[in-house]
């Protein structure tokens, strides 16, 4: 089975259920230290991304630091 998610306010569908948010973070291209994320309007300690499993219908917002001066 396949879950469907909102990430930043767009629908991500087909993801496979059981998706640990540490896996979507890889599939994204993401750099776990360069980003926060909140689900479902709580933020997510970064120390928890390999253990927190995505649910059908979990909305994230992923905001991504960017250096500069």
């Amino acid at each position: 089975m396949s879950i469907t998610i909102v990430i930043n306010g767009e629908q991500h569908k087909g993801l496979p259920e059981g998706l640990y948010l540490s896996d979507l973070i890889d599939r994204l291209g993401l750099h776990p230290r360069k980003i926060a994320i909140e689900r479902n309007r709580e933020i997510v300690p970064k120390s928890l991304y390999g253990q927190t499993v995505l649910a059908e219908g979990d909305r994230l917002e992923i905001i991504t630091f960017i250096g500069g001066g």
